[in-house]
């Protein structure tokens, strides 16, 4: 859509507006006009002795242990357009953006950087969609739109015990932005292990007008054999014990088939193995495999975006994903419950305010173990 000047795709990229074009990072960290490349004292001063001023003084931040950065601080009325982020020391699990609307204290968006980048393992993944690309090497951008009318707030806190090098630059359009436009929301979970019989929840105590944008998945298995038979479920606007939209099973909401594994589906033939993938709006971009040694499970990342589907929502919102296997040596085949190592982000947009998220959990939670 492009109204006021917010994002263009290539149907109107012709069309002028009166936006202004304005971008922060730590070469301009208020994204002021002219006023670039000014620093003197950054922490490339040293490299950059010999050359002065507006020679790369300032190219990154580094953010103590225990410490939270401000990344930006953006007022008056626009759209985020692009993010770009490369952690190039630091615990992608233990860095968590936050994202905060207006004069919101709640954040709509509170997620560990790796996570919400679609790459939830701290390994790198190359992933080619339209809303996030992950490129070489452990270059991370995001081209989510996210309007907003009177601030836009990013911060990043550092959990881990060393510290953390960040180069980001945040692309934004100084605006007016339509009645009807949403806000962006991300929120990661975790569950480690899911208790037997159980049902993972995605997304729940969703209220307020919106619509469901996307899903990100890091899925760690702790069984042998097929773990992808669950459905997704998406309950809408007062949906009691069955949702509106049920999927088939987690490969086919993914937008694969047959286990992601060419041999399933075609009767054996080849070897059998998962095969990654990743498209515009579907990905299987990760799949961590055992060593022998020290990685003992399998883990997959996976992304579903609803770009030219998103899940519309008027007043509520629950999204649920079955963990299920089949059941080793069953003749005819038999369903086996699973207690996966799973953790997730949903995107959404929705009107203002957020409802209160649930806790992030501490450290030792998140370490991927």
């Amino acid at each position: 859509m492009a109204f006021s000047g917010l994002g263009l795709h290539l149907g109107n990229l012709s069309r002028l507006s009166n936006a202004q074009t304005r971008s922060i990072s730590p070469e301009n960290f208020t994204g002021e006009k002219g006023k670039g490349g000014m620093s003197v004292d950054g922490p490339a001063a040293r490299q950059a002795r010999d050359l002065g001023q507006g020679w790369k003084v300032s190219p990154y931040v580094v953010i103590e242990p225990g410490t939270t950065f401000t990344l930006a601080d953006i007022q008056g009325q626009g759209a985020i357009q692009q993010i770009w982020m490369t952690l190039a020391r630091g615990r992608l699990r233990h860095s968590i953006l936050r994202i905060n609307w207006d004069d919101q204290e709640q954040p709509s968006v509170e997620c560990p950087a790796g996570d919400f980048f679609a790459c939830g393992w701290e390994e790198f993944a190359q992933v080619s969609s339209l809303a996030v690309c992950v490129n070489p090497g452990r270059a991370f951008n995001c081209y989510w739109e996210m309007p907003f009318r009177k601030r836009a707030r990013f911060t990043l806190e550092n959990r881990s015990e060393e510290q953390l090098t960040v180069y980001y630059q945040i692309n934004y359009a100084l605006t007016d932005v339509p009645e009807d436009c949403g806000y962006f929301h991300a929120q990661f979970r975790r569950t480690n292990p899911l208790p037997y019989k159980e049902v993972y929840t995605i997304l729940d105590d969703i209220s307020g007008t919106g619509h469901y944008v996307g899903t990100y998945m890091a899925w760690g298995v702790n069984n042998n054999g097929w773990w992808g038979e669950g459905e997704i479920k998406f309950f809408i606007d007062g949906d009691g014990e069955f949702p509106t939209i049920c999927g088939t099973g987690t490969e086919d909401y993914f937008c694969g088939a047959y286990n992601f594994d060419p041999h399933v589906a075609h009767a054996g033939q080849g070897q059998s193995r998962y095969v990654e993938f990743t498209t515009p709006y579907a990905g299987l971009p990760q799949v961590i495999r055992p060593d022998g040694v020290y990685k003992s499970q399998q883990r997959f990342g996976l992304y579903r975006w609803h770009i030219p589907d998103p899940v519309r929502f008027r007043s509520d919102l629950r999204v649920t994903i079955q963990a299920l296997g089949w059941l080793p040596g069953a003749k005819e085949g038999k369903y086996l419950p699973l207690q996966d190592d799973i953790a997730s982000v949903a995107f959404w947009y929705q009107t203002l305010p957020t409802a209160p998220f649930p806790k992030l959990p501490g450290p030792d939670y998140l370490e991927i173990g």
